[in-house]
Order: structure tokens, then sequence, then C-alpha cells
């Protein structure tokens, strides 16, 4: 049995529920973040904490419980659930409105999972197809999945795996991870605005910089279609190598050496981590 956390209560996931009047229901309206556990060990719990908090004040959510009680009732869930390799989500929503539309005191659901097997992409390579579109408010990892969700008859159509983002003629992040791509002289760029910043994202820039040149700045379609190499990161996937984007072959069309480099050196210091 699953157990789920709703406020500061632990009860059976089968059970979890919220009354039909919270604005994540009738607006769609809060926030999450989303972290990894390997080993029974959060994997970069900071951080994800950081954009939590952050995420939270942008859309002006209170969070009426501090960092160290939301660590603990992190820990009495993972117990209760004993996932050793799990996702686990921490959603803060509207909370219950009277009229359907003004903020309320939000409403705190914790959920533990399995994590997903991405290993056959890491070896194949990701193929993505664009669309124009920008998140709103893309500094906050808001619930707001509308167009992702939207789209995933287009991605399949494409014969896709996800979806790249791009407005007037600049690429910004996939829904669920940020975009890199390597230049014919091996550098290192991901777009540096109207994006989400990734937990992932900040680990792998920090790697990039110790062995090559690094620049966040805007991403044309054509130096996606030109680049050398491409891959997305994400806390799931850690780096999975994109090699097409619209039908167009990325580099040699197999994954890079330079995103397998940087592959390697994320998972040295995830189980570094671990120790």
């Amino acid at each position: 049995m699953l157990y789920t956390i709703i406020n500061n209560e632990i009860i059976p996931a089968e059970k979890a529920s919220l009354r039909v009047n919270d604005l994540a229901i009738q607006r769609g309206y809060g926030i999450f973040d989303f972290f990894k556990t390997l080993k029974n060990k959060p994997i970069f719990l900071e951080d994800h904490l950081d954009r939590f908090y952050q995420s939270a004040s942008i859309l002006q959510l209170p969070v009426s419980y501090s960092r160290e009680v939301l660590k603990d009732l992190l820990q009495q869930l993972m117990a209760h659930n004993n996932i050793p390799d799990s996702g686990i989500r921490i959603t803060l929503t509207g909370g219950y409105s009277a009229d359907g539309y003004t903020l309320s005191s939000p409403n705190l659901i914790i959920t533990q999972q399995a994590l997903p097997d991405n290993r056959a992409l890491q070896t194949t390579g990701m193929h993505l197809a664009t669309y124009p579109h920008q998140r709103q408010l893309p500094a906050a990892k808001s619930i707001d999945y509308l167009m992702a969700v939207w789209l995933q008859s287009f991605v399949k159509q494409q014969q896709a795996q996800d979806v790249l983002y791009h407005q007037n003629n600049a690429v910004t992040e996939c829904p669920r991870s940020n975009f890199f791509i390597v230049t014919a002289n091996d550098t290192i760029v991901t777009p540096g605005h109207h994006i989400l910043q990734g937990v992932i994202r900040k680990q792998v820039l920090a790697l990039a910089a110790a062995r090559f040149a690094v620049k966040e700045k805007e991403v044309t379609l054509q130096d996606v279609y030109q680049a050398k190499e491409a891959f997305i990161t994400s806390t799931t996937k850690n780096i999975l190598p994109v090699v097409k984007v619209d039908g167009q072959v990325i580099g040699t069309g197999a994954p890079g050496s330079i995103t397998s480099l940087l592959a390697n050196d994320l998972q040295q210091l995830i189980e570094e981590n671990l120790k």
C-alpha cells in the first residue's frame, strides 16, 4: 500500500482527496516540485526545496511549513512507503476558495512513486518536435501543463518523444526538461531566459564549465538544426541525447561524445551524493 501526505496527515494514497473548491481543481492554480531518491536518499534536495519555496513565492502562495518540518514529513513518507528508488512530488495548491477565484490557505500534498526507466533512450537518443508556445510565469514550477498534455497527440503524429517549445524563433525548454546544444566548436549552450531553472540543469552547467566553454543565451531553431549534439536534462532523465528535431538529424544522428561524457560526470556526482 502506498501512502500520501495531505497537509500534515499521512493517509493511504487511495483515500487521499481534496474538496472540489480547491483552486488546483477550479483553476489549475498551484505549484509543485519533484525530486528523486536513490537508496532511500534524496538527491539534490536542497536545490529542489529552494525552487519549491521560490515557486510558491512567485504564485503568492504562503508555505506554512518550515524547511525542517517539510524534510521531516518527507522522511516520514519515505519510511511508510519504503521505495528506495523513487520520485517524490511536493504540491502546493491555491487552497479552498469561496468564490472559485480568490486565493485561500494552500493545501500541501506529497506523493511518492517508483522511478520510470529511461535507459533505452540513453542508447538510442530521442526525437523532439518543436511547437510555438511560451509558458506563463516560466520561473515558477506550476501545475499548469495544459499545452503539454494537449500536445501529446501532436508529438505522436510527429513520431517524437517530446515537444520543444519556441517563441519568435528562439527555443526555450521542453515541458518537463531543459534543453542544451553543443556547437561545432564544442561550446555548451542552453537557453537562459523564459525557462524553468532546472536542478539538473544547474548541475550540468557546473560540470560542463569544468571542461568546456559554456553559454546561457538565446538558441534559435537554426542553431538547433545545425548543432553538433543536443540533449535534455531533468530529474528523472538525468541527461538524454537528442538525435532528431523536427525530423532533422542532429550531428551524426547518434548520441554524441560530449553528451555521453557529461552524462557520466553527472552520474558520478549523483553517486558521490549517495556516500
